[in-house]
């Protein structure tokens, strides 16, 4: 079997014991983005398997757009990153 040769960890562990490889990594030529698709990358991230700007580049992602799945999924969840919670998740609070 060959292994391409890349940067960095073929697979991390997550906080919950689950192992995240490169292989369960959205295909690069994604163009629809799910909740679950934006929180692998997100958690991919998180946990050193990719670099950011790995993740940017290769799917043509915004810093900025990627910092606020990274914010939805800290603040209130995976949830958050579904479509029909947009509206419930991003008002401002009120304190």
């Amino acid at each position: 079997m060959y292994l391409k040769k890349v940067a960095g960890p073929r697979a991390v562990t997550l906080p919950d014991g689950s192992v995240l490889t490169r292989a369960d990594l959205p295909p690069r030529e994604t163009h629809r983005w799910v909740a679950s698709r934006k929180a692998i990358l997100v958690k991919a991230v998180a946990c050193g398997l990719v670099p950011l700007d790995e993740v940017l580049k290769s799917y043509d992602l915004s810093a900025e757009e990627f910092g606020l799945w990274a914010d939805a999924i800290k603040n209130h969840g995976e949830v958050a990153l579904k479509v029909t919670g947009l509206q419930k998740f991003r008002q401002p609070r009120v304190e």
